[in-house]
């Protein structure tokens, strides 16, 4: 359970899953958590308050962990850098229906594979996300970390991607002509 922490980090687009996983064991990554899917379910109110505010209410499912997630506003920087406070939940579905009831409603569904890398003891993580858009690598630590290691492996700050996967999806449908719905995989 995190009771509040500041949650800092980068994406980067990647060609592929292969290419993302060799580019992570070229610079010394190795797996720490394997490949499992995610199902989030992001909640607001109906007139979207917390989506106005920058803020994120997300319940996600991984495996047969769930985890509910509130995330504050992005500070401004090269980082997407914000608070985040978690906690592990055994009753989704029925935190779901505490939520609703409180007028909190379902608002987006996303899912994603997700495998974990980490480097001998560094102060961060790095993720390979599969998801129906794309692939993403995710650095997540301090900042210098985040630059040290991206520039190792030939990215720079120009490279950085802070949007989150809401807002990519959105602007991933508005450059296909789509209207969005939810970022899921086919049959979801």
């Amino acid at each position: 359970m995190s009771h509040g922490a500041r949650e800092t980090e980068i994406k980067l687009a990647m060609t592929d899953v292969k290419a993302a996983r060799a580019l992570l064991r070229s610079a010394g990554f190795l797996v720490s958590r394997p490949r499992v899917f995610e199902s989030n379910t992001v909640f607001d109110t109906r007139k979207l308050a917390l989506r106005k505010s920058g803020c994120l209410l997300r319940i996600r499912e991984a495996g047969r962990k769930a985890t509910l997630t509130f995330k504050g506003t992005v500070r401004p920087g090269p980082h997407k850098s914000r608070l985040e406070i978690e906690t592990e939940i055994r009753g989704p579905a029925a935190l779901a229906a505490i939520f609703t009831n409180l007028g909190y409603v379902p608002v987006f569904r996303y899912e994603k594979y997700r495998t974990e890398f980490t480097i001998g003891a560094a102060a961060g993580v790095a993720t390979v996300d599969e998801t129906p858009i794309g692939v993403f690598m995710e650095l997540e630590g301090a900042p210098r970390w985040i630059d040290r290691t991206a520039r190792r492996m030939g990215f720079g700050k120009a490279d950085y991607i802070k949007a989150s996967y809401g807002r990519l999806y959105l602007m991933w449908c508005e450059k296909r002509g789509k209207r969005p719905n939810h970022m899921v995989f086919r049959g979801s």
